[in-house]
C-alpha cells in the first residue's frame, strides 16, 4: 500500500474570480538622502568662531537650525515627499487619512504611487465609498504614469468587468507591460492565461517561461506551479530536482499546496535525499493550515505507524476532519476499526474541538 500518493495539480485560472485589489502590494518608494546638507550662514566681518568657543557664547548669534525649513508654496500640503505617509497610513488601516495624503500628492506632486492608492481605496471601499469609475481612472492614471501595480491592478479590474465592460486584450497588455517591469504577480496571472488557453491561445511554453520570471522573483504560488511543470514535463524538460527545489521554496513561504508536495517528495525520496521526520512535520504545518490533503496523509501515518509512531487517536481526529472537507478515505475506515470505544471516543472529540462543533 502507497501511504503517500503524489496528489495531480490542477492550474485554475483564478485570475478572473480573485478581485484585483485583494491581490495589490502597494510598497513604497525608497528614502531618498536629502540633496545637500544645510550650511551654516557666516558672521561678517568677524571670522567664524571655533566649535568650542561658540558653545560657550551664550550672546553669539543662534545657532542654525537642524535641517533647513522650506518655504511651501500654497499648493504644497505635504511635508517630506521622501517619507511615504500614505503606505505608513493604509498599514496602519488610517484609510481616511491615506486617502487624503494620497490625494494631495497626485494632486500636487503627480506621484503615480499616490494615483495607485487612490486606485486601490475606491475599488474596496476604504476610507470612501466604493467606486469602480474612480478606481479605473485612478488606476489608469497611475498606469500612464508607469506605475506597474496600477497596470496589473486594472489588468485584474477589465478581466473581471468590474467598472466597465469586460476587455481581456486590454488587459491582457496591461498585465505583459506590468511583467516586463518586474511584477511576479503580473506574470504569474499572465501564465495562467497561457495555460488556460482561453483568452491567449495556449501556449505551455510561454507560460513556463512566465512562471520562471514570478518564481525567480519570489511569488510562492509561481514557484509551486513551476515546480509542477518540472515534475511533469510540462513546458519544460522534466526535471525532479529542480521541481523539489522550487516545492522547498515555495514550502518556506507558507504555500501550502507545496508543502504537501514537498512533505511527499521528502517521504518517499523523490528528487531529494528521503527525510520522513521531516516530511511528518510538515504534513502535521499543513494539516494544522487545514489543507485536507495533508490531513488524510498525516492520519494514514498516524494510523499505520509508518515514519511516526503509531497514534490512532490523533489519527481518527486528523480523518475526521479531513472528512468533513470532502477528503474521505475508505481504506482509512478499514483501518481504523478495531479501536476502542474510549479511544474512538477521545479521537472524535479531539476533531469537533479542531471544528469548533462544540462538546
Amino acid at each position: 500500500m502507497s501511504l503517500l500518493r503524489p496528489i495531480a495539480v490542477v492550474l485554475g485560472c483564478a485570475v478572473l474570480t480573485t478581485g484585483a485589489a485583494a491581490q495589490i502590494s502597494l510598497t513604497p518608494p525608497a528614502a531618498q538622502a536629502p540633496a545637500s546638507k544645510p550650511v551654516a550662514k557666516k558672521e561678517a566681518p568677524k571670522p567664524a568662531p571655533k566649535p568650542k568657543a561658540a558653545a560657550e557664547k551664550k550672546q553669539a548669534a543662534p545657532k542654525p537650525a537642524p535641517s533647513p525649513t522650506p518655504s511651501p508654496s500654497p499648493t504644497h500640503p505635504f511635508d517630506d515627499p521622501n517619507v511615504d505617509l500614505v503606505y505608513g497610513a493604509y498599514q496602519r488601516g488610517l484609510y481616511k487619512t491615506a486617502f487624503d495624503l494620497a490625494t494631495n500628492r497626485a494632486n500636487y506632486a503627480r506621484d503615480p504611487r499616490a494615483m495607485t492608492m487612490l486606485g486601490e481605496l475606491y475599488a474596496n471601499g476604504l476610507g470612501v465609498k466604493r467606486d469602480y469609475g474612480k478606481a479605473i481612472e485612478w488606476y489608469q492614471r497611475a498606469s500612464d504614469g508607469g506605475d506597474r501595480e496600477a497596470m496589473f491592478a486594472l489588468a485584474m479590474m477589465r478581466l473581471a468587468g468590474r467598472g466597465a465592460p469586460v476587455n481581456k486584450d486590454e488587459a491582457v497588455k496591461l498585465l505583459a507591460s506590468s511583467a516586463k517591469l518586474g511584477n511576479p504577480k503580473a506574470a504569474y496571472n499572465l501564465a495562467l492565461l497561457y495555460l488556460d488557453g482561453q483568452t491567449l491561445p495556449q501556449d505551455l511554453k510561454r507560460c513556463a517561461e512566465l512562471l520562471r520570471m514570478a518564481a525567480d522573483a519570489g511569488s510562492p504560488e509561481a514557484q509551486y506551479a513551476l515546480a509542477t511543470f518540472y515534475k511533469e514535463g510540462t513546458g519544460v524538460p522534466k526535471d525532479l530536482e529542480k521541481s523539489v527545489r522550487l516545492l522547498q521554496a515555495a514550502s518556506l513561504a507558507d504555500n501550502v499546496d507545496a508543502e504537501v508536495e514537498y512533505a511527499i517528495a521528502l517521504y518517499n525520496g523523490s528528487g531529494t535525499p528521503r527525510n520522513q521526520p521531516a516530511a511528518v512535520a510538515l504534513l502535521r504545518k499543513a494539516a494544522r493550515q487545514n489543507s485536507p490533503i495533508a490531513q488524510n496523509r498525516l492520519a494514514r501515518l498516524l494510523a499505520t505507524g509508518q515514519g511516526v509512531p503509531q497514534d490512532k487517536v490523533e489519527a481518527l481526529k486528523w480523518h475526521t476532519v479531513a472528512k468533513t472537507a470532502g477528503k474521505g478515505d475508505p481504506e482509512l475506515d478499514e483501518i481504523l476499526l478495531d479501536m476502542s470505544p474510549q479511544d474512538r471516543a477521545k479521537g472524535e472529540e479531539a476533531a469537533r474541538k479542531w471544528l469548533g462543533t462544540g462538546k
